[in-house]
Order: C-alpha cells, then structure tokens, then sequence
C-alpha cells in the first residue's frame, strides 16, 4: 500500500561536504489517496545527526526552511527533535492546515531556501554514505504515518585537509618495529581522501626503514608506514612536510627505551548504526584500527536496541576484527539503565559468547530473552557475578549517568570514566571516592558518529572530542590489556591526545599488595615498598610517602595538579614565576548539571582598553557554528561547556597596561591587566563546576616533559589515593590512575 500512499524525492542527488550549507529539495507526490484536510508529512533524521535545525521565521538567516503545496493549500511547519520514536527522533512536520491534496499534487519542502539570499541548510558535519531522510505521510489525517518506497538520500562527504595528524606509538623498545600513521582531517574532524601530491618525512634522529619522500595514494584517508626501527632514543619525532618544506605536523613523540610495560591506546566506548550511531560495526572497527590508529576498542550499542541478530553479528565481528599484536576488538555492551536505577554502565568481555544481560527491551521487539534482563544495576552485579567468569563493568556519563550511590560492585568496577564526547565528569570519580571505590579512570568517546578512537564532538548535544585510554601492557592482546584493566594500569586523556605517563610512590617499609580491592576479602599478592598506577597497598604504616612522575607530550605543559582524592595538594607548573610574558589565556569550563541538559552556553565578550593583542586564537573550539569573532580590543564569542573547558588565548602589545572586560551572561567582571599573574583568577558562576579563568603564561613554553618528585603526608583515617590531573596548553587533560594507600 506504501506505493498507493505517494511517493518522494530528494535534490540534489550524489554527495554534499559534511558541514557546508546546501539547499535540500524534497518533493512529495501524493498517491492515490491524495491527502485529507489536516494530513501530514513527516521527515525524521537521526537521533544523533548533527544536521541544523530548521528555521522558519528568518528568510535571509541559515537553515531557512519553506514548504509549498502545488494547489495553494496552506501549510504549517513544526520542528522536534524528539517527536518519532529512536533513533529517527528528529523530526520536521509538514501539516496541511487548511486544504487537501489530490492525486497527483505536490508539496515541495526546501530544506535551506536560498531564494531570498539565505546560506542554505548547514548539512550535518559528520560523513555518512548513505544519509537518508526518512519520509512518512499521514494521508488520512488518522495520525498513523505509512512509511513511504523508495526513501531519499545522499552521501555526505569529507570537506578539504584542514589539519595534519602525525602518529608514533607512545613506547617501544629499542629495535623493536613501529609504524608512523598519517591522516588529514577536514575542519569538523572528518579524514579526507582529498589529500594529494607528494611529502617529505624529516625524522629528529635516525630511523630505519622511514622513505625521505612518501607519494599520497589517491583516494586514501589515512596511511600507516610500517615495519620502522630506531635505536634508544628519549624522544623521537617525525616531522610531515609538504614538498616545499613547509610543516604540517609533527608526530606524537615516540620513547624507545627498554621496559616490561608498554602503552596502548584505546577506545572502549562506541557504537554503530545498528544501534543509535553511524554505519556498521564494522566500518566503525575499520575507522578505529586504520584511521584513528588506536590498538584497542570495544563496541557499546545501547541494550535496548540490540537484537538478538545483532549481539550474534556483533560477536563475529569482534573475533574477525581481533588480531594479537595488530587491533584488540573486545566484545561488550552499554547497560542503559535509568540513573535513578544506576544509570549507564559498560559491559566489557575478554571474549566472544557472553550472553547480553538488557536494562529493559524498550526497543527490541523479540521478547522471548525477556528472563535474561537485569532491570537495576543491582540485578546486573549479581547477573555477572553468577556468571563466573571474567567481566568488567565501568560507569560512566551519557545520556544516563552512572549513579554509584544507588549501586557499585567492587570486584567488575574497576574504573570509571572520565571523559568522553559528552563532556568532562572529574566528579564521577569523587563520587566513587565517596562511595569507598578502588578504581582507575578511564576517557573514550561515546560516539555515535563512526568515529572511534578520534571522535569529533560536531555540532551537536556532544561539548567535547572525545578521550582515549592508555592501557599499561606486556603485549598487544586481548588477555594482556583485560589483565591492564583488572589491575588499574591506565591513564585517560581528552581529545584523543597521546602522552607518556609515569605515576609511582615508594615507601620507606613494605605494604601488602592487592590486584583486587581488599574489602573483597582476597589475599595479597606479595609485599612491595613500591607501587604504580592503579596498585592498592594495604598496611601501610609510614607516615609520608614518596610520589614520582614524568610525563611527556607532543605540546607545551601547562600545569599538573597532585592530588590526593578530592584534596588538591599542590599545583605545579613547569613554569617560574619570573618566566611570565604578556601571553594571557581566558577559559569558559563547566555544566548546568549533571543530566542531559548538562550544556553550559556561554556568550558575550571580552573587551581590552588601554592595550593591545595580537595572535588571539581559540582554545578547545570544536563547534564551528559558534561565534568567533576577534577585533583589535574585543572578543565575540557563543560556546558551549559539558564539563570540560575552552576559551582564548592573546599576546598583549603590554605586559600590564590597561583593563579586560569580560561581559556575559553569566560572568561579568573588570580586571587590571596587571593583576594577571601566576596564580589564575576565577570567577565561579554556579552550576556544576561553572566558571571562568584568567590567567597568564610564559610568552613561549617549552616545557614538553616535565618531571616532578614530592613528599605527602598520608592521611591516617581514610583511604589515600594519589593522582595526577594534567593541563596541556593545547587543551587536553591527562589523569592518571589513583594509588591506593590504606593505613
């Protein structure tokens, strides 16, 4: 019958540029039936699609939208963003309100009417082949919308190489091969086969095997240079240059040096398009592997949506993608409970034919599993438990945030997440601190746009680019990096950033070694008067321990706060004071709270009188929506925070004339420039963690690694765990695994 119910088309047809502006045209034609008075036409795209909202006030602004019915009838235009059931939420009704259709009449929507100078439709920023429209009628004025043949579509392309990214693994041991991985990533984070010509690699010492000149293959993304060795070395580089010597990137820095642990990078949070995200698993585990270039990942589709056919398909998809010593793919699941039951958890298998355990089967229509569900956190501890056999199970903040006073499970929760597209969340790690947990942290993406393991936020609910997790490991293997994870040897980062880390603490008299948390009634491991990362010592009868770092990144070190569970003991800068310039950084960071509607959205300005700037570039500027204006004395700028920070950074003509203004709607407030020093000013707004920053910094930083050693005082009473929590100047964040001492 969907044939006799009209039909719809969609121009132009082929592809369009992720995040350019295009006029859609879409055609409906009406069917036998035509379309009765108050009939409609309904077209919904993805839950997760970036694709602008439409507008239907301003004919000269973006995102314009119009509709037009062949016979003159009059029509009414209505945008919701969760009308239709998931994951086609995204919803644009087209009503006829006074009229009717018959046979043969047309309704012609412009998605993005040009006619009257408007830019268009801002297509959403992420690519997707196919990009479809899905389009229903309502010809009855029943309110039962038939799912109309032949649905329109498009594909939606990468734009132009707008940045370089140059990748080494983080360790190596000498002699030992190692790749150098290469892509181009258009303005909203998409890699680009336009990429084209010929390139010089330029390396900071000798590498063996690594060609002077590298011709770009035509149509690639993404390139991986392999079987390459080098002799030790504290820090190798290599640089990218375009043919005339000019520098497109230089890569992460690589440390060849002997040792038993060595870093992986992983991506455990993601899903498909079978799910709520985009395209299949595994296209998404071909992105990870040979795009992101992470070592490790694991798919976490939303229960609710997974389907007995699906969790099969995915469980082949993991043994076929899972190679030791080339990619890690573990099977999982997101458990999506609602918070007020526990809230989102992920669940992680070492391997393949591990039942899924549903919060609920919202949206699977097969229910002859319905026994299997866990339908609290609770449920599911004791599910997995009773299972016996190895399982992970790490909170963490979606669309549902874990709520770890509601329910924790110390033998599968061993870490928590931190970070991930959806925003910055250091207080998931309080709360299990005040919750008695022993855990590690871990950053991923959560994204849902096909881009594991480097996941641009786009334009979106999504405030950050996504994290990743260094696992600490003897090898590249599915056994190696789930023992990692049990043990806690791991750090996070934001925004996909690579850093060595080194985290440890010596004590002047041995302490009982635990790998799982000792109130699970376990034995030590051994005794030792040394611990790393993630380690839990037991006994500890000193009154002050030893806590050394190193940490070693591709960019300046802006600051890296000790801390000892939610105390903060000292912030040390590589820095001295008397190394300040006239270089002055502004930082918007927080959340409104911590459930969906977490986005802080900040606009106004930042003013300078009696002075002057130069070199005004953003800081963590992932939304190219948002405005970004500079002049000689002010900042325009709108942006939104989910918990992590962003914000600005200028060169004054002067160290210390004049005034900054900063006007918003939530911070308003007049400093003397002068003032700016070595300790931040901050302007707390409320929220959650709602403020802006001011500070100043070296006019150059050349402090790339920084190594630090302190004496802290153990509290006697309580659990203490000691952490470091990094600022990059480029942005990142880095978080290193808690070290648990307990008296």
């Amino acid at each position: 019958m969907a044939a006799e119910i009209g039909s719809v088309t969609l121009s132009p047809q082929g592809a369009v540029v992720a995040g350019e502006f295009v006029e859609l045209k879409v055609v409906f034609t009406a069917g036998r039936f035509g379309m009765d008075d108050t009939g409609s036409l309904r077209l919904c795209t993805r839950q997760v699609s970036d694709l602008a909202r439409p507008q239907f006030k301003d004919p000269k602004a973006a995102n314009y939208t119009t509709a037009e019915a062949s016979n003159g009838a009059i029509l009414e235009l209505a945008f919701d963003p969760k009308l239709a059931m998931r994951p086609w939420s995204r919803t644009l009704t087209i009503s006829v309100k006074r009229g009717f259709l018959s046979p043969g009449d047309t309704i012609t929507i412009r998605l993005g009417d040009q006619r009257q100078g408007g830019p268009g439709l801002r297509m959403q920023t992420y690519t997707e082949e196919p990009f479809r429209l899905l389009a229903l009628a309502d010809v009855f004025a029943t309110c039962n919308w038939a799912l109309l043949e032949n649905q329109p579509s498009l594909r939606v392309v990468p734009g132009a190489p707008a940045t370089h990214v140059a990748l080494l693994p983080t360790q190596r041991r000498p002699g030992e091969a190692f790749d150098l991985c290469l892509r181009a990533d258009d303005k909203w984070g998409n890699p680009t086969p336009e990429l084209s010509g010929r390139f010089r690699l330029r390396p900071s010492a000798p590498v063996a095997g690594l060609p002077e000149t590298i011709d770009w293959p035509a149509g690639r993304r993404a390139l991986r240079i392999e079987g390459l060795t080098a002799a030790a070395d504290p820090r190798l580089t290599i640089d990218w240059l375009a043919e005339d010597g000019m520098l497109l990137a230089t890569s992460t820095p690589l440390r060849l040096a002997q040792a038993e642990l060595l870093p992986y990078w992983a991506d455990l949070h993601g899903q498909s398009g079978e799910t709520v995200g985009t395209g299949t698993a595994q296209q998404l585990a071909t992105y990870a592997r040979d795009a992101a270039f992470v070592d490790a990942m694991c798919h976490q589709g939303n229960d609710f949506q997974i389907t007995g056919e699906f969790w099969a398909s995915l469980n082949r998809t993991t043994a076929e993608f899972d190679q030791k010593g080339r990619f890690v793919f573990f099977p999982g699941y997101e458990w999506s409970g609602n918070t007020a039951l526990g809230g989102d958890r992920n669940v992680l298998y070492p391997e393949e034919g591990r039942p899924i355990r549903r919060s609920c089967h919202a949206l699977v229509e097969d229910l002859s599993d319905a026994d299997m569900d866990a339908l609290d956190a609770r449920a599911l501890h004791a599910a997995l438990r009773a299972d016996g056999r190895p399982t992970l199970c790490i909170p963490h903040v979606g669309g549902r945030y874990a709520n770890l006073f509601y329910a924790h499970d110390p033998m599968l929760e061993r870490q928590v997440e931190v970070h991930s597209d959806w925003g910055t969340f250091d207080w998931l790690l309080e709360d299990a601190f005040a919750v008695g947990a022993r855990v590690g942290v871990t950053a991923g993406s959560d994204g849902h746009k096909g881009r594991q393991g480097a996941s641009h936020p786009g334009a979106s609910q999504f405030g950050s680019y996504g994290g990743l997790t260094c696992l600490l490991a003897t090898e590249l293997s599915r056994p190696a990096l789930f023992d990692a994870l049990r043990r806690r040897h791991h750090y996070a980062t934001t925004s996909a950033t690579r850093v060595l880390l080194s985290v440890g603490v010596t004590l002047a008299t041995p302490a009982d070694q635990h790998i799982d948390d000792p109130v699970l009634g376990g034995a030590p491991v051994g005794r030792t008067a040394s611990a790393m990362m993630g380690d839990i010592l037991t006994g500890v009868s000193d009154a002050e321990a030893l806590f050394s770092a190193e940490l070693s990144a591709a960019g300046p070190i802006e600051r890296i706060e000790l801390r000892n569970r939610t105390e903060l003991l000292e912030t040390i800068r590589p820095y001295a004071p008397a190394e300040l310039g006239r270089r002055i950084r502004v930082l918007w960071e927080g959340s409104e709270y911590r459930g969906r509607g977490r986005e802080t959205f900040w606009e106004g300005d930042v003013s300078l009188a009696g002075n002057g700037w130069s070199a005004v570039s953003p800081i963590n500027r992932w939304n190219q929506d948002k405005r970004f204006a500079v002049s000689a004395d002010k900042v325009d700028f709108q942006a939104v925070t989910t918990g992590g920070f962003g914000g600005f950074e200028a060169m004054l003509d002067d160290a210390s004339a004049g005034t900054l203004r900063i006007a918003t709607g939530l911070v308003n407030a007049e400093i003397d420039v002068a003032s700016i020093g070595f300790e931040e000013k901050v302007f707390e707004a409320g929220g959650l963690g709602r403020r802006i920053r001011v500070l100043r910094l070296p006019d150059v930083n050349p402090h790339h690694s920084f190594s630090f050693e302190r004496r802290v005082a153990l509290k006697p009473d309580a659990d203490n765990a000691l952490y470091l929590r990094a600022t990059l100047e480029g942005g990142a964040v880095v978080w290193s695994s808690p070290i648990y001492l307990i008296k």
